[in-house]
């Protein structure tokens, strides 16, 4: 399309990531949109167009038309060549240019604007978009600026790169209505890229290397070679096209401004007292340019200064030439008040190896790691190993293996692999040559490629030493579980490291291997399970293990299982606080997500949050994968906060664990949606979740079923959607499975269910006789007797009678806000009031109309506004409508509150 059209309404629909841009602009005449290159100025000057619903007459001057006069008038003129105003305007501008320094004189200037003037006024109904408006030219801005004065009904937007709040009045008039273009979120980036496919963690990378800049974004995304990544060694350049964009941007800013930038990007933690020690007192203003240009962020509580996208440091990184980057790195450490950080960059700072360099850069690893810097302690490990002379390879080796190790707890694969290349290329021992292949396969976690080739690579390392052949078992076990959902397979590879390791005489990894074995095997429904942990349990250990990896984690786990969350949490809080002194990360967040359910099955949930909170924060700032993590924030954010951002997690964990096809946690995180959508009333969806992660827990053979409780959850979907007699088949089967393996933990929430099964079956006093005794049961689970109690309030009342309902609707709203279990005591303290507020007549709720009341039934079954208006042959908007007046009727707010009032319609 021409810079320069009038477009009838003829734009191609945007796809479905558009620039936010406020619902009140189109109340507004004159529109500014401005930000960095590559924001989306243009694409929202374009929705915003095509919102006023006029014509649209688009301007896009380029920087060469920034220094010829008049271009803009020129180009305004000649895209509305049947005006004879237009025509006029042109020929006065062709003869002004046959004239030098033309357009000149008082008299020429006031004919332009005059001729201008006219010709927007003669123009049909239409909006003037100037689009680049930063390299309209001068005279044209002038002119221009005067001229809309004169016709203040002309709707005009300007996208411009260059212009900042605080400055002059725009030449589109004093009331223009300025809107910064925001960064695209990481939902929005990721619905961007989707069609390339990428896993959701490059998606992340992406996002947080683009700053949610769509252009730059789509530019890391469609690069042939992957992100730039940390290594240990220089950054890489940008690809082509993204360099050029973040160029761009840079350039907004003047040299000087590049230059403190540049320091900032050297640094690690850099903040306003360092960068002022480097530059003086200029340094406020030249950071406030590059803020206003939206280069950085400045945290004003602790001052640190942060690049809004990182592939702006990236880029600045790349540009120095090898001598200049030490000459910075020199003076920043000279700068520097931390001597941790003053060693990273006399490390840095240095031109080859240098044993004194390389002392000094591991002290200073081993203080980050006592003050609990890993991410820093793992790059100083391995610029130590980096700065050691060569010829002394076994202390390089020495070194290198401590890096392997530090960036393998902090999950970061690319610096363990660059120090994996430094082990394997100075001849190392076998066990060595194991060492470094176990810690690549524990940074790869989850995410490993090639594994047959690795563990192959591994075992030939070890052949001959059963002790180290065992430890490879050991990771092919995990491997075995997770990802291929074989526990078969995974158990029989324990036993064999187990074998192995005893025959060794190596008690750390037999420790290790029965860990495994006893956790497979109470997956299996294996009788010895608990042996197998007992001997496990008192055995030395010679060598440090991961934390989660030990039989005392195990152990808490099956307390959990077993409905002990005390016990867990006893077991857990030692367990933390040695993860966090040695810095596995990984362990640390595990042992965070165990104590958050443990807490959480307390009823203490504002603990469970906390523990939460830290768990995902930990996994987001590392490259641990984000799955399991997802699935603790799920349960504890839909339980004790916010239904819409657990469902939010959850989506994510399922989205993830499908893309690195880690089945454990796919049917974990399909759980968590499952309930949430659950109770949400969204029971259709909910049903195709629980039944997913059903298949997924069924094609992984797990037997045992107080691992992942799905089987109430969907006995309950079931049951609310009428397929009864297939939920009578889940709980008797469960039921039958849970006695025979002795998990009577299991029975009190299939005794709910069941419960509700014989309600609809019309048995109310069996059914409310049952869920009494389930609440006797669930004592020391104060949420689960909470939800059990509600579930005997909805029962008691549609079994009329309203005295019993009202008594154990209380009890459960006391319960949920003494835990601070908030989206249930919102539910519980509505159906209270409900109870309260019936009259004496036995009506439940409120009147309301015959289709108020079927479109409520319908909502509440879980079917979406487009099912219901199906249904019910109306539109969606009158669906909309409807539901509206249910919910003021009713006094509600949400889906969860009207599943949890109206009595879902059977289908």
């Amino acid at each position: 399309m021409p810079d320069s059209a009038m477009c009838m309404n003829a734009f191609h629909e945007a796809g479905p990531v558009l620039p936010v841009v406020p619902e009140d602009v189109h109340d507004t005449r004159r529109v500014l949109l401005f930000g960095p290159p590559g924001s989306g100025k243009t694409t929202a000057a374009e929705a915003l167009g095509r919102r006023l619903g006029l014509p649209v007459l688009r301007l896009a001057p380029r920087p060469q038309d920034a220094q010829v006069p008049c271009a803009g008038l020129l180009e305004l003129a000649l895209a509305l060549p049947a005006l004879p105003g237009a025509r006029e305007l042109t020929a006065r501008l062709d003869e002004a240019a046959g004239r030098p320094g033309s357009p000149d004189g008082a008299g020429s200037a006031l004919r332009l604007r005059r001729q201008t003037a006219a010709v927007l006024r003669e123009a049909p109904p239409m909006t003037l978009m100037v689009d680049n408006a930063q390299w309209l030219d001068p005279a044209s801005a002038a002119v221009l600026g005067w001229a809309l004065r004169l016709t203040p009904d002309l709707p005009v937007i300007a996208a411009d790169r260059t212009w900042r709040p605080g400055a002059e009045s725009h030449w589109c008039g004093e009331d223009t209505y300025a809107v910064r273009i925001p960064p695209l979120t990481d939902p929005q980036v990721a619905t961007l890229l989707s069609p390339y496919r990428l896993a959701p963690r490059e998606v992340t990378r992406i996002h947080a290397h683009s700053g949610g800049n769509p252009a730059l974004a789509l530019a890391l995304a469609d690069a042939s070679r992957p992100l730039p990544d940390l290594d240990g060694e220089s950054e890489s350049a940008l690809p082509p096209t993204a360099r050029r964009l973040v160029g761009e941007w840079l350039d907004e800013v003047p040299a000087q401004v590049q230059e403190l930038l540049t320091f900032a990007a050297l640094d690690d933690r850099p903040d306003l007292e360092l960068l002022g020690r480097l530059a003086g007192p200029a340094t406020e203003a030249l950071l406030a340019q590059a803020e206003a240009a939206g280069l950085l962020d400045i945290e004003r509580a602790d001052r640190r200064i942060r690049f809004t996208a990182s592939a702006i440091g990236t880029e600045l990184v790349a540009r120095l030439p090898d001598h200049e980057r030490r000459l910075l790195h020199t003076r920043l450490a000279e700068a520097g008040r931390d001597s941790v950080r003053r060693d990273r960059h006399i490390a840095l700072a240095a031109d080859g190896p240098d044993p004194r360099t390389a002392r000094r850069a591991a002290d200073a690893a081993v203080r980050a790691r006592r003050r609990g810097d890993h991410a820093l302690a793992a790059e100083l490990s391995l610029l130590a190993a980096q700065c050691t002379p060569h010829d002394d390879g076994e202390l390089l080796t020495e070194r290198a293996l401590t890096a392997v190790r530090d960036a393998a707890h902090y999950g970061d694969l690319p610096r363990s692999r660059a120090a994996a290349r430094l082990v394997l290329g100075h001849d190392p021992t076998p066990a060595q040559h194991v060492d470094v292949l176990i810690a690549l396969i524990d940074a790869s976690g989850r995410r490993l490629h090639s594994a047959d080739e690795l563990f192959a690579a591994a075992l030939h390392a070890a052949a001959g030493q059963p002790d180290l052949t065992a430890q490879i078992l050991i990771r092919q076990s995990i491997w075995a579980n997770i990802n291929e959902g074989d526990p078969h397979r995974a158990c029989a590879l324990a036993g064999r490291a187990t074998a192995l390791a005893e025959a060794a005489g190596d008690t750390t990894t037999a420790a290790m291997a029965l860990t495994m074995q006893a956790r497979l095997q109470r997956i299996l429904g294996h009788p010895d399970a608990e042996t197998t942990l007992s001997r496990a349990l008192p055995l030395p250990r010679t060598a440090p293990l991961p934390l989660n990896a030990t039989p005392q984690h195990l152990a808490a786990r099956h307390a959990l299982f077993d409905d002990h969350p005390e016990e867990a949490r006893t077991a857990l809080l030692p367990l933390l606080v040695e993860a966090e002194r040695t810095g596995d990360t990984e362990a640390t967040v595990d042992i965070l997500r165990s104590l958050a359910e443990a807490e959480l099955r307390a009823g203490r949930c504002a603990r469970a949050l906390h523990h939460a909170h830290r768990a995902q924060e930990l996994t987001d700032a590392t490259a641990l994968s984000p799955a399991p993590a997802c699935y603790t924030s799920a349960l504890v954010e839909g339980t004790a906060r916010r239904t819409d951002l657990a469902l939010a997690h959850a989506r994510r964990g399922v989205d993830i664990a499908r893309q690195e096809d880690n089945k454990v946690f796919l049917s974990r995180n399909l759980l968590a949606l499952g309930h949430l959508l659950l109770v949400t009333g969204r029971l259709k969806e909910a049903l195709q979740a629980l039944q997913e992660a059903r298949a997924l827990e069924e094609l992984q053979q797990v037997r045992d079923p107080s691992i992942l409780r799905w089987h109430p959850e969907l006995a309950e979907a079931l049951v609310a959607l009428g397929h009864l007699d297939e939920a009578q088949s889940l709980l008797d089967d469960t039921r039958r499975t849970a006695t025979d393996l002795g998990r009577l933990a299991v029975l009190p929430p299939l005794e709910r269910t069941q419960a509700l099964l014989d309600a609809a079956r019309g048995d109310y006093d069996t059914a409310a006789r049952r869920l009494t005794e389930a609440a006797d049961r669930l004592r020391r689970l104060p949420l689960e007797r909470g939800r059990t109690l509600l579930a005997l309030s909805h029962t008691e009342r549609r079994g009329r009678r309203r005295a019993s309902a009202r008594a154990a609707a209380q009890s459960a709203a006391d319960l949920f806000t003494a835990h601070q279990a908030h989206p249930w005591a919102e539910a519980a303290a509505h159906m209270l009031s409900r109870l309260e507020a019936a009259p004496a007549g036995g009506h439940t709720h409120p009147r309301l109309t015959a289709a108020e009341q079927r479109c409520a039934e319908l909502a509440a079954a879980g079917a979406s506004n487009r099912d219901i208006a199906t249904t019910l042959t109306v539109s969606v908007k009158t669906v909309e409508a409807t539901l509206t007046r249910v919910y003021r009727k009713l006094g509600l707010h949400s889906r969860f509150q009207l599943a949890h009032t109206i009595t879902p319609a059977r289908e």
